[in-house]
């Protein structure tokens, strides 16, 4: 499915179809795919289909990556189609198990809320906050939408601000478009719903206008072609590709070398105008498949920026530049800003 297709014109049980095959084909990307797979049949309607993916995925005998993202997907899948009781049992577990990743608590939060339980789902959002944001001097990309989920419904119960809330709305207006212009608080106000039931035409015609912007904003971002992608080497696996293909060395004279060229040439990138940059990381393992699959020896250097192109179709790429408070992309685990992001 290309990015810029409209959502009403794809095919989903045909693109999760496809998704599940391209599994097959990469079972290294299999989790993230399968995720795909599973999302396109929950648009299609057919939800049990979906379910019986995040099964596929609870049972495989690889670990997977984010398990609890996968069980909070299968919960809030299942309460769509009448198992509310199994739904709830599973958002417990999630809950108890307190993952370190937002996006569980987003999910079984967003699916206690989608059901008027607006209580618990504050106090999920509020549990996910606590433990991901406490004593965090800037929170990382991820973690926005917890806050957000947590503004929101405390919107919905009139509860007063308090200083997550204020952060909340810090974090909204340095990241919103200039064109939108809608503060958290009245986007979370429950007035805007209401406004939508009004007889009043400028009433109406005032949040169609904010409802445009917003959603002008959201198709901007989900619209972009996958990115124009670098190729990282983690110094293990560099070592390792090098031993294996000595010729690559005139590619990658040192480690730092290429960490530094990594970060120039995406810097030169974004200066002349490239947008969405991303970089992949490649494993040794991965890049002999994809040279064997193209009939290539991994020794011909031009074949690191198809590999670079194909991790990066596959939904591999990480963003650059990382969202402010997130660590380097190079692995230190320092800050970006601190690290190859300092001036």
């Amino acid at each position: 499915m290309r990015p810029d297709t409209p959502a009403e014109n794809v095919d989903h049980t045909a693109e999760a179809a496809r998704l599940e095959r391209t599994a097959g084909l990469y079972p290294e990307d299999a989790e993230a795919l399968l995720l795909q797979a599973a999302a396109h049949l929950e648009l299609s309607g057919d939800r049990p289909a979906a379910s019986t993916l995040y099964d596929r995925l609870l049972s495989s005998a690889g670990a997977l990556e984010s398990p609890y993202l996968v069980r909070a997907l299968k919960a809030a899948n299942l309460w769509e189609y009448g198992h509310e009781a199994e739904a709830r049992a599973i958002i417990d577990g999630v809950r108890a198990a307190a993952p370190r990743d937002p996006a569980p608590w987003v999910i079984v939060a967003e699916a206690l809320e989608s059901h008027d339980e607006l209580q618990a789902a504050q106090e999920t959002f509020t549990e996910g906050v606590r433990l991901l944001l406490t004593d965090v001097q800037e929170p990382p990309y991820p973690t926005h939408p917890l806050l957000y989920g947590r503004h929101r419904v405390r919107r919905m119960q009139g509860a007063a601000h308090d200083d997550w809330d204020t952060l909340a709305d810090t974090l909204h207006l340095a990241q919103s478009s200039p064109t939108s212009g809608v503060s958290l608080d009245e986007l979370h106000d429950p007035k805007r719903i209401w406004s939508l039931g009004s007889d009043n035409p400028a009433e109406l015609q005032a949040e169609i206008s904010r409802l445009r912007a917003e959603l002008g904003a959201y198709r901007e971002a989900l619209s972009r072609p996958f990115p124009v992608a670098v190729l990282h080497w983690p110094a293990t696996e560099l070592a390792e590709l090098l031993e294996a293909y000595p010729p690559l060395a005139e590619e990658y004279p040192s480690h730092d070398s290429h960490l530094a060229t990594i970060e120039a040439s995406l810097r030169e990138l974004a200066g002349s105008g490239t947008p969405n940059l991303g970089i992949v990381t490649g494993t040794v393992p991965s890049y002999e498949a994809f040279a064997a699959s193209e009939g290539t020896s991994p020794s011909d250097s031009s074949l690191l920026p198809q590999y670079a192109t194909t991790l990066a179709a596959r939904g591999r790429a990480t963003e650059w530049p990382p969202q402010r408070g997130t660590t380097c992309w190079c692995g230190s685990g320092r800050a970006y800003g601190e690290c190859h992001g300092a001036e």
